[in-house]
């Protein structure tokens, strides 16, 4: 590990953070991450972390934790919500970590959560800091917390989600556009679903106006699933509104009698109304920076959101790692390698929101044909460019 004089702060302490500063720490600086909550936690919920992820966490030392938590899926599979019949089927497993080196696992966001936060020493997580404003002195920014402490560092990094208080800081509050979709998201015990004989697969169902998703997390101990509406209005954004699974039990009758019954056994649910927001034309400011959700917050439609804030920590660091005492500089590169892919997957998991809910007719006969050819997002050539990404690989790109 290299030796660095660098101090960073990382404002939130979840997934993109947390791997953020062991990026960082693995590179040599001297990192602290400061979370508002009182504890490090995640709503129960599933998270997908392919190859591209998992090829940073596995160099960070997670390899073990990740193989004992997750399940590797043998496939992707993309069904018709009335018949089951199959649309596409992306191969996983075996030959996806034959092909990139590394393995897709599907999580529960708390496993995730859980082993990035042991990784981390204790001493340098500091809970119940809440950012009220920062203060950029040039050769060092000063972050307030509530309380009245604060703490002066070389470099900050806001991973404070997509309500960022670092990008408001920044660049001034945004307005985010609701995308007229809501997420109900349950864990249902594995046991309960038994005389279906799941695959071990991700699976997603399309439909008219809706799309429906579930895989194994934990070992193969629950399946996850989301179930995506399409609404008119909606004017809270949040992770942890409870839902009325019967309202979502209701968004799906008519559905394959595989849906029906894997909601039938969910007994709790929260809802997650979908908003977006356009890319940012820049991430930084002085010795400031954004990554994860606070400055690409994307549509899961591409199951890349988590995926994404780790590749930010890992390419941050290498190139605060190249640039020397230059953060300026370190920090406009990050942002010059970051915002063209992640800009390109939010574009792409938007577009999917579309492709996932057309109705019956002539555009849905087109889709699925196109299907069939296995040329679309999470066919096993079309991920290559996502799933081969290293994000440690920094080079230079024209004007840095």
């Amino acid at each position: 590990m290299a030796s660095t004089n660098l101090s960073v702060g990382v404002v939130g302490g979840g997934v993109g953070g947390l791997s953020a500063a062991l990026s960082l720490l693995r590179a040599g600086f001297d990192v602290h991450v400061f979370e508002r909550a009182s504890m490090l936690g995640e709503v129960g919920a599933g998270v997908q972390v392919s190859p591209n992820a998992s090829r940073v966490l596995h160099r960070l030392g997670l390899a073990e934790e990740l193989a004992r938590t997750g399940v590797k899926p043998r496939e992707f599979h993309q069904r018709r919500w009335d018949d089951g019949s199959t649309l596409l089927r992306s191969p996983l497993a075996e030959p996806l970590e034959a092909t990139f080196g590394f393995p897709h696992y599907q999580m529960h966001r708390a496993d995730l959560l859980d082993a990035l936060a042991t990784a981390v020493p204790a001493e340098r997580i500091h809970l119940r800091r809440r950012l009220t404003s920062l203060v950029d002195r040039g050769d060092r920014i000063e972050a307030r917390f509530a309380g009245g402490t604060s703490v002066e560092v070389d470099v900050l990094v806001g991973a404070d989600g997509i309500h960022s208080v670092v990008r408001d800081e920044l660049f001034g509050p945004e307005d985010p556009h609701f995308t007229g979709c809501v997420a109900y998201r349950g864990l249902v015990p594995a046991d309960r679903l038994r005389e279906l004989a799941l695959e071990t697969t991700a699976q997603l169902w399309m439909g008219p106006g809706r799309h429906f998703v579930h895989y194994f997390v934990r070992s193969r101990g629950l399946v996850n699933v989301v179930a995506i509406v399409e609404q008119d209005a909606w004017t809270r954004e949040s992770w942890t509104d409870r839902g009325d699974i019967a309202d979502a039990r209701a968004a799906f009758d008519g559905w394959h009698p595989q849906v029906r019954q894997i909601l039938a056994a969910v007994d709790e649910t929260f809802i997650w109304a979908l908003f977006d927001r356009a890319p940012l034309e820049r991430w930084s400011s002085g010795r400031a920076t954004l990554l994860g959700d606070a400055c690409h917050a994307m549509l899961p439609f591409m199951a890349q959101g988590a995926a994404q804030a780790i590749e930010d920590g890992a390419t941050l660091a290498a190139c605060l790692a190249q640039a020397g005492s230059d953060v300026a500089g370190a920090l406009r590169h990050y942002e010059r390698l970051r915002i063209p892919r992640t800009s390109r997957l939010q574009a792409l998991s938007a577009a999917n929101k579309v492709r996932f809910h057309l109705p019956d007719g002539r555009l849905q006969r087109e889709r699925d044909a196109q299907m069939a050819t296995g040329t679309t997002d999470f066919a096993f050539d079309a991920v290559a460019w996502i799933y081969k990404h290293d994000a440690a690989a920094v080079e230079r790109v024209a004007g840095s």
